[in-house]
């Protein structure tokens, strides 16, 4: 069955730039030049409901779907806080704020539709401002949405970013076709439970089950969107339609090998990961400690530690290797002795506060940890390009402050640190960094301290002469703070990204 989705009351300026009337200015517009969320929404006034009537009459004509999905998603509301008409509205309609006027407008435009035996779908956005009576609500901000409508009994389909989005990256490899960000590898997907545990059995059987997107802003041929799609979707597949106690994500790779030559047979561009490797570096009990993976169990790993390319000579893998100093590891895996799949490669730059004990104030955020907070001292510096890589910490609205207990008296020359700068994707710069140093790791006096920070590339790096003989070392970097009006991500707060914290 397709279901259309015909936005509403964002992401519309490209309606508005045809009939200036349906906005809020009635100043003329031009249709967007790139993609992303725009302030020129709808205004609820009765010229735009008669439009939109309209508009889905043709709709519901072409697509006889029981359901219609109205978007909702990404409304900004500075327009309605600004419009007298808006203001009116709400006052006339005892409403107490925007988000209840969104969902006025939800509620009107569902009345239509329902009038006409159709349902609506909307992003978990409309649950702001109170749900339209019979709406299904399709869960991308995380599962607390989706948890949040089907404990209100109303349908839901859910579409977490954290595991449904397609058109993030499926791999590290730097051969991997640009996509928007994101890192969601095949075991992630097949990681989703769509019928959080919080549900009670009752509450669960309003989970309709779950949806993967793909968004084509950077995807411009069929093959690519199937590359993107293929073999995640079968993860999803299988999750959605299997119960939880039957899925062995093991299991489901072996049987996905041979499954992969029928849809190669059927001219699917398919990505193929299965015999890449993982490589992850991180302190373990005072140690550097090298762990390898794949996802295929087939195959032989084997990996070198002076930088050269490993062949079937080269020690082979079999339990994690301790790094004691300066080099690159190396990994490839080996099928009847030819290499298979992307190895991968990790330089490694041994400090005094590699495998040191590290405690955060902040956690960096799930998404972008590194591994953990011991990444932060695991002698690997972050992609210059790709805050995705896995190497990146990234603290969402919050500060980074970071105490690293070097256990004995060390005699520190400097500090090097490294943040990463795209404003476009909310990452912006510290406001501020304070180093502090402690011989009891209780009271800290302060060694120095950078008011401004400012780079023209992606990466602002610095090294901060200390000159000192301490037993701890604290690092504070203040985030931006909230993202300006006019800026991507505008009123949201700012993202700090930073990778390893060097000690010479």
């Amino acid at each position: 069955t397709v279901i259309p989705e015909i936005e509403m009351p964002g992401h519309a300026q490209a309606a508005i730039a045809a009939y200036p009337e349906l906005g809020c200015t009635g100043k003329p517009l031009e249709v967007m030049q790139t993609w992303g969320v725009s302030e020129n929404v709808y205004c609820p006034n009765e010229k735009t409901f008669t439009f939109l009537e309209a508009v889905l009459t043709e709709v519901m004509a072409l697509f006889p779907s029981e359901y219609i999905h109205i978007g909702g998603d990404e409304c900004p509301k500075k327009q309605w806080e600004e419009s007298a008409f808006c203001q009116q509205l709400m006052k006339k309609e005892g409403l107490k704020d925007e988000h209840e006027l969104q969902s006025y407008f939800i509620r009107r435009i569902e009345g239509f539709l329902n009038k006409n035996e159709r349902q609506i779908i909307g992003w978990d956005e409309i649950l702001e401002g109170g749900l339209a009576p019979n709406a299904t609500v399709m869960s991308w901000r995380g599962m607390k949405g989706g948890i949040e409508a089907a404990k209100a009994k109303h349908d839901v389909i859910m579409t977490p970013t954290s595991h449904c989005y397609f058109d993030y990256y499926q791999s590290k490899s730097p051969n991997e076709p640009l996509a928007i960000g994101g890192f969601l590898p095949l075991e992630k997907v097949y990681s989703l439970e769509p019928v959080p545990e919080e549900l009670t059995s009752e509450e669960a059987k309003y989970i309709l089950g779950a949806q993967g997107n793909i968004w084509t802003e950077y995807i411009t041929t069929p093959e690519y969107m199937q590359y993107m799609a293929f073999p995640r979707l079968c993860a999803l597949s299988e999750v959605v339609w299997s119960p939880k106690r039957e899925r062995d994500f093991e299991d489901f790779t072996t049987r996905l090998l041979p499954h992969i030559e029928r849809l190669e047979a059927m001219g699917v561009k398919v990505a193929k990961h299965f015999h890449d490797l993982k490589g992850s570096v991180q302190p373990k009990e005072g140690k550097l400690e090298a762990n390898i993976d794949a996802l295929a169990k087939d195959a032989v790993i084997h990996y070198t530690l002076d930088g050269s390319k490993p062949t079937t000579t080269s020690p082979t893998y079999d339990a994690p290797v301790e790094i004691k100093e300066n080099g690159t590891l190396q990994a490839q895996a080996f099928q009847n002795g030819k290499a298979v799949g992307e190895g991968f490669s990790i330089p490694v730059k041994m400090h005094e506060g590699v495998a040191r004990k590290l405690t955060l104030k902040t956690p960096a955020s799930k998404k972008y940890d590194g591994g953990g907070r011991t990444s932060l001292v695991n002698g690997i510096l972050g992609s210059n390009d790709n805050f995705n890589d896995g190497n990146w910490n990234g603290f969402e609205g919050e500060s980074l402050e970071a105490t690293i207990a070097l256990d004995t008296m060390v005699a520190v020359q400097h500090l090097t640190l490294r943040f990463f700068k795209s404003e476009g994707q909310w990452i912006y710069l510290p406001k501020s960094v304070e180093v502090l140093s402690s011989l009891d790791g209780e009271n800290f006096k302060t060694i120095t301290t950078i008011a401004a920070i400012d780079t023209e590339g992606k990466i602002a790096a610095m090294q901060l002469p200390i000159e000192t003989t301490t037993r701890f070392l604290k690092v504070k970097a203040a985030n931006h703070g909230i993202i300006a009006d006019g800026k991507a991500g505008a009123g949201n707060g700012a993202w700090l990204f930073v990778d390893e914290i060097q000690i010479n």
